[in-house]
């Protein structure tokens, strides 16, 4: 179909406060006001003041109330224990209501704060869920985050109650939660009333008596006792949930996301940017411990009376580099949404697809990428491999839905690989220079976006106001800083090419490490790569390419590195001075895949770093030394 974003991009301009009223509408509110927006309230404006609402009503009992109440809501696939469920509608909201009332049983009210800390299982939706029935505020860390790391949440968020898992369960090895719930606790100031433990098979904790309580148990018993509890009228402006992002000084960023202005962002993405009707199947692929997991395994597809796919695994070795393909077909996928680096992954194992041969995928219709800069080699691949459009796209935990994508909902724009396309409906997007003045089209610059942010977006930082000012509007004043680098083109797409601390200046020349992970993408033999600026005594910074081979590639390293280094200054030119390539057979990474090229530097720089808390494995920056080491570079300072 013609695509309509134009059409819809400049209605929003023109109106952005008409626009927004009409999407309202698609949300259930228990009262509406006149106003919109108001630019005098908060730090940059509230949206939809005085409105009232309840995000878990319209994610679950709409539904039931208006025709879905056997739809399948959630489906649960882990193929790491073998275990699937389907929850329906009527099924959720049941757990969800008997879930409210466990936690009112622990004196949780509204306006307090929980803390959940569960890997990719139904209870941790539920628990979601059931915070925003009551009104409590939650606040989902990653499970198998660092004991210090979880403190220091503890004693931000001040939680009036923890939700755990005994464990979290990884290809090859079982995580204990509940010892690190301990330490955190032992650790933190504030000390949380008690904390409501589900217990796993694969690794039973040890529950301290007064504190800890049984979660399966009692959830149980409440389900079958039919416990209901009434969704809790909330204002739009009031906060939903806190999660925590990395920050600069170490202490972690608490983005609050607010009621009303999220749902109103969600459902239209649904339909509008991700293209898909209520009903369908999605699948997120990512964990309720990062905003992925919050906005499209939880709360959009609901919101949109989709079914949502909760899946613990891996794209590979959970068994093998077809899992994706399983699911997909299996569970009748429509859209999938997930990140490069999975798919990097899955082509480094299988780089000849042969594994999809296997499996019927007629419904399947879109792969959307996010998390990370999607290399052009990558999107290609996955577009040739699968026959369906593979649409990049671009946010933060900040924003909470997509900045800038292609928006299969109004009709796709032709595809430039490379590029996740343009501003979405709320987002002026704009790249200035460091002075904060706008720079012509095809020049590297500084992302911002145009003040105010649209709804769905932090309207601050947990308890930190003047953070939230410092880190985000201070610099670029009327702006929100993304603290990414980019470009746009003459076509008005965007090409983000790296976070601005990723950003190298080569004898005064500012160069974009993306740009160089493209061309040794492209290289046939390269899986996977990363590209960082290592301190020079004479240039200020030099590139170091990283690049993991994919299966079967039996050539001599030395052989390869040559040639990668050859292909920047091909495509690139001397500029770079693009001349150390290393061939390693993993990078580091945390576990929802990004990775971890601050910390890489570091180790190049021989700088002392703090070990990253969500890393996957941390033998790694240990195998990145030795290579470092074997190629005579640790630091050229």
């Amino acid at each position: 179909m013609a695509s309509r974003y134009k059409e819809v991009y400049d209605s929003w301009s023109a109106d952005p406060e008409g626009f927004w009223r009409k999407a309202a509408n698609e949300i259930d509110w228990s009262r509406r006001t006149d106003t919109v927006f108001d630019s005098e309230a908060g730090t940059y404006g509230h949206w939809f003041p005085g409105w009232e609402t309840n995000t878990c009503y319209n994610c679950l009992d709409r539904h039931v109330e208006r025709g879905r109440p056997g739809q399948p809501a959630i489906i649960y696939d882990s193929p790491i224990t073998g275990a699937k469920r389907t929850y329906t509608y009527e099924e959720l909201l049941d757990h969800v209501q008997a879930f409210g009332a466990l936690l009112k049983d622990h004196g949780v009210t509204k306006g307090d704060r929980v803390i959940i800390y569960m890997p990719m299982i139904p209870e941790a939706a539920m628990a979601m869920l059931a915070c925003s029935r009551i009104g409590a505020i939650h606040s989902v860390v990653f499970g198998g985050f660092a004991a210090n790391e979880l403190a220091t949440r503890i004693d931000d968020a001040k939680p009036k109650l923890i939700i755990a898992a005994s464990c979290g369960i990884e290809p090859g090895r079982v995580i204990a939660y509940m010892p690190l719930v301990h330490a955190a606790i032992d650790h933190a100031t504030h000390k949380p009333d008690g904390c409501l433990v589900l217990q796993r098979d694969q690794c039973r904790a040890d529950l301290v008596e007064g504190r800890d309580h049984d979660l399966g148990v009692a959830l149980e018993r409440a389900v079958s006792e039919g416990r209901k509890t009434a969704p809790e009228p909330m204002n739009a402006t009031d906060p939903l949930y806190v999660l925590y992002t990395s920050g600069t000084t170490g202490q972690p960023k608490g983005v609050v996301r607010d009621t009303g202005g999220h749902m109103v962002a969600l459902k239209w993405s649904m339909e509008n940017f991700y293209g898909v009707k209520p009903g369908e199947v999605f699948w997120a692929a990512s964990d309720v411990g990062w905003v992925v997991g919050h906005s499209y395994i939880v709360y959009g597809p609901l919101l949109h009376g989709c079914t949502s796919i909760l899946f613990e695994g891996k794209p590979v070795g959970t068994p093998d580099a077809g899992t994706f393909w399983r699911i997909i077909a299996e569970h009748q996928v429509a859209a999938l949404f997930t990140a490069p680096t999975a798919f990097r992954a899955i082509r480094k194992e299988d780089p000849q697809a042969k594994l999809i041969a296997k499996y019927e995928m007629p419904q399947f219709r879109a792969l959307f990428l996010a998390g990370e800069r999607a290399d052009p080699d990558t999107v290609n691949w996955a577009a040739e491999v699968l026959k369906v459009p593979v649409i990049d796209h671009w946010w933060q935990t900040e924003s909470g839905w997509p900045m800038v994508g292609n928006p299969m909902g109004l009709g796709l724009l032709p595809i430039k690989p490379g590029s996740p396309t343009v501003p979405l409906p709320g987002y002026d997007v704009q790249i200035v220079d460091d002075g904060g003045l706008p720079l012509p089209a095809n020049t590297l610059g500084n992302i911002v976006i145009r003040l105010p942010l649209p709804p769905g977006c932090l309207p601050t930082l947990w308890n930190a106001d003047a953070r939230f000012r410092s880190a985000y509007l201070e610099e670029f004043p009327g702006f929100y800083k993304t603290a990414d680098a980019g470009i746009l083109d003459d076509d008005g797409y965007l090409s983000i090419m790296s976070r601005t601390d990723d950003i190298i200046n080569v004898a005064g020349h500012r160069l974009s490490t993306g740009a160089m992970e493209e061309v040794l993408a492209g290289h046939p033999d390269v899986a996977e790569c990363a590209v960082i600026g290592i301190a020079d005594q004479l240039k200020g910074q030099v590139p170091c390419g990283f690049a993991v081979l994919k299966a079967g590639v039996n050539r001599e390293p030395a052989e390869i590195e040559k040639e990668l280094v050859q292909r920047v200054r091909q495509e690139i030119g001397p500029v770079a001075a693009f001349k150390l390539a290393i061939t390693v057979d993993r990078l580091p990474k945390t576990r929802s895949g990004k990775i971890l090229r601050a910390t890489m530097r570091q180790i190049a720089d021989s700088q002392e770093y703090k070990l990253p808390p969500t890393i996957d494995d941390p033998a790694i920056l240990d195998e990145i030394s030795e290579a470092l080491a074997q190629h005579g570079i640790l630091s050229r300072s």
